[in-house]
This record gives C-alpha cells, structure tokens and sequence, in this order.
C-alpha cells in the first residue's frame, strides 16, 4: 500500500530534487506540497513548487498551499548562494496558464495540513524540508488536528557534527529556532534526518558524467542546471566538489527505512540569541523528556541511498 505524504517545503535546489524523488517514487502518493519560507521567499518558494511540478507533470494532482512567509520570531535567513536567487539555479521552466498540475488550497498550509490529518487520521506521513514554522503553527492552531498524523520525518539539525550555516547551526533550524523547538517537544512521532547523515550523501562528477547526463531527459538536464555542475571546470555552483542530497535524503527515509541507522535521542534547539542561536542538542539520558525522544539518524548506507536516487530522478 503506498505511503500517503505532505511534503513541507522551501524549495530550492535539493528540496526540487526531493519532490522529483517522491514523485518517482510507487511507494508514495503526495496528497499536498506546502511551501514555507526558507531558502528563498515564500512567493518564490510558491512559483517554485508550481514549476516543479509542471516538471513533473504527476497523475494525481496534489493541493498546494502557501505558508509562514517570516520565522515565527527574528527576521528571515535566505540562502541565495547555495540555491541562487530564485531557488533552482537559474534552471528555466515555464509555467504555462492553461496548465495546472496541482488544486490550490484556499487557506494557509497550516490550515491545510491538520485538515489532512483529521481526515486521514494516522495514515499521513509529513516530510519537512524547509524551516518548521508552518507546523509550528499548526500546534498552535490545531494541536488534536496534528497529532491524528502518522509520521513526521524532519530533515534539520546537526546533532554530532558541525553546522552549514554557523559552526554549530543547521539552517533549516537556524532560520526558525523556536519553530524547531516546538515542533521536537511536541509528543509527535519523529524521524530526524540531521546534517550527520545528510553530509555523506552528495552528488559528483563522475555520477554527472556517468549517470546523469548520458540519459539527456528534461529531470536529468534540471539536474545538471539547477546543480551549476559546469562541464568545464567538472565543479557545481561554487566551484564545490559535491552537491549535497540533504532534501533527498528525507524522502528517501520515508521510501526505504532501512537506508538508516537510528538512535533514539532526547533533542532540544537552542532558542536563545548567541554564538549557538539553532544549534541541536542532546539531552542527557537521566535528564530527558519522553516527550522529547525522536528517533535521530545517525548512521546512513551511502551508495544503496544513491543507488535508490539515481535510479529514479530520471525516470
């Protein structure tokens, strides 16, 4: 029986290859994709969901919703560098009037997302791959509502090993501390997909050269594009060596548990203004919550997870 998904997200780049996995993927169904500000603004979060999936093209249309365009408290955080100003890389899709791949949802994503689960009760799993502020605000708004979800699996945090964005913040939990923190004490069943695990998974040059481009359809050339993989200098955007799956990596958890190896851990967020603003912690076992255990993945099988990646992105 396929997995029912809410897929949560900023999108840029790998949260773009994330959506192309799930929706490759015969083990899922994505009833909806929430867009949430992250990477770049939610506006262009929204035209971004919009042009991936008109990528796509999906047999069964999702809803798709506007989020929380600010953290809940602070002032946004973007990563324009990684993702390039309009989240995909400068990659051109064109979003044709006629052509609409999704139903819009009238309301806000975290309207939509308890709705969902009330609906649903305990057969939807959500995907985060953004800041958690849209289901932050959905505790808030609806607590019951959410609770009746199956499964969150989060990619965030940096549990025992360096951040991406500070020495020790991860930045989907940088850009909205308070937001993470609410979302890991709420009692939820958690799967955590942090910067431990999402580090060792990353695309390369010999995997372009050898797996990508020689397929030339229009996933595996967005790949390349969006990526800034140059076929000169053999680098992506940066002049990096790797490209990072982080997004991936999360949807590939949902599909095939078993890619992981996990550790239930009490975790807490570092909410407060300083040197370690968003850095994940671990809470000694004698002073932990139940409330706070999540399931953390902490070890991951590299070349099965590529495998399952690159079998499906260009499918």
């Amino acid at each position: 029986m396929k997995k029912k998904i809410i897929i949560d997200c900023d999108v840029g780049v790998d949260d773009a290859l994330a959506l192309i996995l799930a929706f490759h993927s015969p083990e899922l169904e994505i009833e909806a994709v929430t867009g949430v500000n992250g990477n770049v603004p939610l506006e262009q979060v929204f035209i971004n969901i919009q042009k991936i999936l008109s990528l796509i093209q999906p047999q069964h249309y999702p809803f798709i919703a506007r989020g929380a365009d600010s953290p809940l408290k602070g002032i946004p955080t973007y990563a324009h560098s990684v993702h390039g100003e309009d989240g995909l890389g400068g990659t051109k899709i064109d979003l044709k009037k006629e052509e609409k791949w999704w139903r819009l949802f009238p309301g806000r994503a975290d309207e939509l997302i308890p709705e969902m689960a009330r609906q649903r009760p305990d057969e939807l799993t959500l995907i985060a791959l953004g800041p958690l502020t849209n289901l932050a605000l959905a505790l808030q708004k609806d607590p019951q509502g959410l609770k009746k979800m199956k499964e969150l699996v989060i990619m965030g945090g940096a549990v025992r090993t360096q951040g991406n964005i500070t020495p020790y913040g991860e930045f989907n939990f940088f850009v909205d501390p308070l937001a993470a923190q609410m979302v890991l004490a709420s009692g939820l069943p958690i799967t955590l997909v942090p910067l431990d695990v999402t580090h060792r998974v990353f695309l390369t040059s010999q995997l372009i050269e050898e797996r990508i481009k020689p397929r030339g359809n229009p996933f595996c050339r967005f790949v390349t594009e969006a990526t800034g993989y140059s076929l000169t200098s053999q680098r992506f955007r940066q002049r990096s060596e790797v490209f990072h799956l982080h997004d991936p990596l999360a949807v590939a958890v949902t599909i095939d548990p078993d890619l992981v190896r996990k550790e239930r851990l009490s975790i807490l967020v570092e909410i407060e203004e300083g040197e370690h603003y968003g850095q994940t912690f671990e809470v000694a076992e004698e002073k932990a919550s139940a409330a706070h255990k999540l399931d953390v993945c902490l070890g991951v099988n590299p070349e099965r997870f590529l495998e399952l990646f690159l079998s499906r992105i260009g499918a």
